[in-house]
C-alpha cells in the first residue's frame, strides 16, 4: 500500500466515526483551519486555481524528489477540501502523485456532500498538483 493510500485509509476511519453530515462538514472545517496560512505574496495570479467557485492558491515546489504543496482559499468549507488533498499528495514523489487520483473523495463520502462546481474545483486542484507532479519528473529524467 501507497503512503497516498494509508492516508487515504486513514482518512476513511476519520470519516466513519462522523453519524451525519453536519459533524462531518464541522471535521472538515477543523482540518481546514490547521493549514498554515498562505503569505500575501503567494496569494498571486499565478498561484490561483481557475476552475474553483472559490478562490483558491496553490504553491508547489521540488524538495529532495518529493513535491511539496501550499493552498489556502477564501471559503472554509473549501479550505478543509485543500487540507484533506494536501493529506494524500503533499510530500509525494511525482510518482505516487500520478498514480493517485480525486476518486478517493467519493470513497470519504464526499461526492454526495459537494456541489457540481465543488467536485469540479477539486478536480482541478489534484490536475494542477499532477501537472506540476509531471513538470517535476521530466526536469528530473530530462
Amino acid at each position: 500500500m501507497s503512503a497516498a493510500e494509508e492516508v487515504i485509509a486513514e482518512l476513511e476511519e476519520g470519516f466513519a466515526l462522523f453519524d451525519d453530515w453536519e459533524d462531518r462538514y464541522r471535521y472538515l472545517m477543523e482540518l481546514g483551519r490547521e493549514l498554515e496560512p498562505l503569505a500575501p505574496e503567494e496569494m498571486v495570479e499565478a498561484n490561483r486555481v481557475s476552475g474553483c467557485q472559490s478562490r483558491v492558491w496553490l504553491t508547489t515546489r521540488a524538495e529532495g524528489g518529493r513535491l511539496r504543496l501550499r493552498a489556502a482559499s477564501d471559503a472554509a468549507f473549501v479550505q478543509g477540501i485543500l487540507a484533506l488533498l494536501l493529506r494524500v499528495y503533499d510530500g509525494r514523489t511525482p510518482a505516487e502523485i500520478m498514480e493517485t487520483g480525486p476518486e478517493f473523495l467519493g470513497r470519504l463520502g464526499l461526492d454526495e456532500a459537494l456541489s457540481m462546481s465543488r467536485r469540479n474545483g477539486a478536480a482541478a486542484v489534484v490536475g494542477r498538483i499532477q501537472a506540476a507532479a509531471q513538470r517535476m519528473e521530466a526536469g528530473a529524467t530530462g
